[in-house]
């Protein structure tokens, strides 16, 4: 049987961003496991800000169903978001969106594979807010199967090495844990193991 594939992003473009540290961070450890990771960026898929008028002019971005595909083709996926202003960050929110908006295609990009949130901010909340918001979006908005567990990362300015991993043990562990427990229930759920 083939590995279950799991896509990882991050909801921040930005140089030096802790989300994008915590998805690389966690897609060298899915490396290190029983899965197919695939890192993305959503620096290559330029959408514009989301408008129903644009929509029934132009149709969906093309960017959106390569994202929306790349979705659909994952067993699981994990996406690391920052806070912004005690929330979701627009640039996540409006690729979800753009996103759901693709009809067609193969698989479900929402409810085919399982998703797990990690969250990082500088505060001590460690991007609680957000990832609460993302779980809403995913789970309530999108018929998602989200886990339980989530990766938050409070002091994000802090929190990694030069060479980008953890430099508490701890915080690995538990990034381990959800990176663990999301392979075995994308496994299952794709029929990849009994």
């Amino acid at each position: 049987m083939r590995p279950p594939r799991i896509v990882v992003f991050a909801g921040s473009i930005r140089t030096g961003s802790f989300s994008a540290s915590l998805a690389a961070l966690a897609a060298r450890e899915l490396a290190l496991m029983e899965c197919e990771p695939v890192l993305l960026s959503l620096a290559d898929y330029p959408m514009p800000i989301y408008d129903g008028d644009l929509e029934a002019a132009e149709g969906v971005p093309p960017a959106a169903r390569q994202l929306r595909d790349q979705l659909a083709r994952a067993d699981g996926v994990f996406i690391a978001t920052p806070e912004y202003n005690a929330g979701l960050p627009p640039l996540l929110k409006n690729a979800l969106d753009w996103a759901s908006r693709v009809r067609g295609g193969e698989g479900d990009a929402f409810k085919g594979p399982v998703y797990a949130i990690g969250s990082s901010s500088p505060g001590g909340l460690g991007g609680y807010r957000a990832s609460m918001m993302l779980r809403q979006t995913l789970a309530l908005g999108l018929g998602c199967l989200v886990l339980a567990e989530q990766v938050m990362v409070a002091g994000a300015s802090g929190a990694f090495d030069a060479r980008g991993d953890f430099k508490d043990e701890k915080a690995r562990e538990r990034l381990r844990g959800v990176m663990t427990a999301l392979i075995e229930q994308a496994a299952l759920r794709a029929g990849l193991r009994a």
